[in-house]
């Protein structure tokens, strides 16, 4: 992956999602919980870059267009 999700556990519980240097998202409250809990049980890395890219929206939905 070219440009992988990095995130950081904050204190308070809060996650800090980035993606080339940048914060894209702050999770916070019940679901930043249920983040940490996958991450901790993600198998690979890839399973947490999926993670990742879902908690911020920016995944393949499967309707996106090829250009031709």
């Amino acid at each position: 992956m070219d440009d992988p999700f990095t995130y950081q556990l904050v204190q308070g519980g809060t996650v800090r999602v980035s993606r080339g240097g940048r914060v894209v998202v702050i999770v916070g409250g019940i679901r930043a919980a249920r983040l940490r809990t996958d991450l901790q049980q993600a198998s690979s890395p890839e399973d947490e870059q999926l993670l990742l890219a879902r908690i911020t929206g920016n995944y393949r939905r499967g309707n996106e267009r090829h250009s031709k």
